[in-house]
């Protein structure tokens, strides 16, 4: 495995997960270039390159990395968007590789569990309940067909990058299921595990469930961002439904989390954008 200076990675797809991935690995001194649909919003010093990947007529130059990353944002929020997106488009771009990458990462979703009950974790079967899910998991098989020794991290929801949901939720006195088991990982975390993924002394496992350490209900969480914005909220029961995602693989391989619980993550999140 080339050391990151020493490196050159490709980012497909560029929002704010890829950026962050991006700008860890430029800042380890790796030469990072990614395909955007706008390369004008790749932050330097990521090389933007212009592409459409849900474009038939999308025109690739030929690609050549030694790290890949895929991490792209559905042109849609329906299954035609997904599968034009994580199906087609992934195709295009792997298409265009001059030679396999010496590590690549797959960013998908624990939505491929579906509405599972109890613990969850990388041997656990996947069964989508959503049609976009269905689409992610057809990516996965995708992904592996192409290319054998890559890996897929499953992120499970999203936070970090604006205030957080549940404040407005909480000010709107809205608590809906609030006995729902919930899986969240800080965006600082997600992008932090994939770069780990790609940079570890050894050869990551073709799967991993990216979450942090402590799945929490939804009425727990809410509660929490109450007591933060000084406003009162009701109890949560003690009765849970849904799944937990357990993260002790990723775990193993000596990933440290910087937010390992939704308290310090949710605070930090609430202080930086406002509560």
């Amino acid at each position: 495995m080339l050391e990151p200076m020493q490196s050159s990675a490709l980012l497909i797809g560029c929002g704010d997960l890829g950026a962050r991935i991006g700008l860890d690995l430029a800042a380890r001194g790796a030469t990072v270039s990614a395909v955007r649909r706008n390369a004008s919003l790749v932050p330097a010093p990521i090389t933007g390159i212009s592409a459409d990947l849900t474009d038939t007529s999308c025109d690739l130059p030929p690609l050549d990395a030694d790290l890949l990353v895929i991490s792209l944002t559905a042109a849609g929020r329906d299954a035609d968007g997904y599968r034009r997106t994580y199906l087609e488009g992934m195709q295009r771009a792997l298409d265009t590789l001059r030679r396999p990458p010496q590590r690549a990462v797959l960013v998908s979703s624990t939505a491929v569990f579906g509405d599972q009950e109890g613990w969850v974790d990388e041997s656990t079967e996947p069964k989508p309940t959503r049609p976009t899910a269905e689409v992610l998991l057809e990516a996965e098989h995708a992904f592996h067909a192409a290319l054998p020794h890559g890996t897929i991290a499953r992120l499970s929801g999203l936070y970090g990058n604006r205030l957080p949901r549940a404040a407005q939720q909480v000010r709107d006195g809205d608590n809906p299921n609030p006995q729902a088991w919930t899986n969240r990982v800080h965006r600082t975390d997600a992008a932090r595990a994939v770069v780990h993924l790609l940079t570890q002394p050894e050869h990551p496992a073709p799967l991993y469930v990216v979450s942090d350490d402590e799945p929490c209900a939804a009425g727990e969480l809410r509660s929490f961002v109450a007591g933060e914005i000084g406003l009162p909220w009701p109890p949560t029961g003690p009765e849970r439904h849904g799944k937990r995602l357990r993260n002790r693989l990723l775990r193993e391989t000596g990933f440290e989390f910087s937010y390992p619980d939704y308290r310090q993550g949710y605070r930090a999140a609430l202080q930086e954008f406002g509560s």
